[in-house]
């Protein structure tokens, strides 16, 4: 099965959602062209994790992916909206610096990623045990968010590193894109997990679907990928992801199995069992030890992605858990009806 990944419109990008509060609006009409950016006092008092501030984040960085339908590919870097989205991020940033646990080194920081718990409370040991169908179709209706550009909020580093730590990245990233076969870029297995699950492969489709927690994980990813001087947090974002993907993977891959998602559902995570646990010991070696002997003074930064990846995953799981063992959607508007073709 083949997916044209590109957004509908003709080649744009996915239309603008709907705007959650007052600093999303005023970029989308910024955006537009109908009124001037939010102002400062505006994101000041805004939530951090909330929607609004989140999605006003989101649509700034977007702007550096396939942007949106009726937005000037200007605007990408546009002086005042630059402006706007380096004060949305130093809220964010400045909360996340405050807020998420630390280790002191990168040593414990990866030590404890290493350790499985025996009894995991987390979404893919819930998903694996007891998740049903329409559990799993939210989860990749969110994940979709990311899954559907995989890795390339990560790429954006390649060109801040060198030497070992360059090539064990660039290695990776090969692997997620497909190793120069385009049926298996991990976006286009996505799409195919999509499918089987009755989901629109649309790029962008449950953007308005989606909750903040989870627009603050993909716009983690971009802040840090954007910011030459957020590198090392990249870099230990980067290990966290591939670290903890292999064994959730597993869960998630017997998930689908269990509720009879689909071949492709099952072969999205499958694919991720084994090339993650490679991609574990290329990430730790190579490209954490190559950044750490060329530039040690980032280890504190590296601890920091490792540390600031697992609070906000833990956010999401929190809102995930939360609404399904109430019985309750997690999502912010209702999915569509239309359902596998395997049901």
């Amino acid at each position: 099965m083949t997916h044209d990944l590109r957004p509908a419109h003709g080649g744009e990008g996915p239309p603008l959602p709907t705007a959650r509060g007052q600093v999303s609006a005023a970029v989308e009409e910024y955006l537009r062209g109908t009124g001037p950016p939010p102002r400062h006092q505006d994101i000041a008092g805004t939530a951090v994790y909330g929607d609004d501030l989140q999605l006003a984040l989101y649509l700034c960085y977007e702007l550096h992916y396939r942007g949106f339908a009726g937005v000037s590919e200007a605007h990408e870097w546009d002086p005042d909206l630059l402006r706007v989205r380096a004060a949305l991020e130093h809220r964010f940033l400045t909360a996340l610096r405050a807020d998420a646990p630390t280790h002191d080194n990168v040593e414990d920081a990866l030590a404890d990623l290493l350790v499985e718990p025996v009894d995991g409370t987390g979404v893919s040991h819930y998903l694996c045990a007891e998740g049903e169908l329409w559990q799993l179709r939210e989860y990749a209706a969110q994940r979709s968010l990311y899954h559907l550009k995989e890795a390339d909020p990560h790429a954006w580093v390649l060109p801040r590193l060198w030497g070992r730590a360059k090539s064990g990245m660039a290695a990776v990233e090969f692997d997620e894109y497909g190793g120069g076969r385009p049926e298996r870029v991990h976006a286009r297995l996505f799409a195919d997990l999509m499918t089987d699950l009755g989901l629109d492969t649309t790029y962008g489709r449950y953007l308005d679907a989606a909750g903040a927690e989870a627009l603050a994980t993909v716009n983690l990813m971009s802040l840090l990928g954007l910011h030459r001087a957020l590198r090392g947090a990249l870099v230990g974002h980067f290990a966290a992801v591939e670290i903890t993907s292999s064994p959730a993977s597993r869960r998630l891959a017997e998930a689908m199995r269990r509720t009879g998602a689909g071949p492709a559902a099952e072969h999205f995570y499958d694919e991720h069992v084994e090339a993650d646990a490679v991609h574990e010991q290329v990430v730790r070696h190579d490209v954490i030890g190559g950044l750490l002997a060329e530039e040690p003074h980032l280890a504190p930064d590296v601890a920091f992605g490792i540390d600031v990846t697992g609070h906000l995953e833990d956010r999401l799981a929190d809102r995930l858990l939360g609404a399904w063992r109430a019985g309750r959607s997690s999502l912010r508007t209702p999915m569509s009806s239309e359902m596998p073709l395997n049901f």
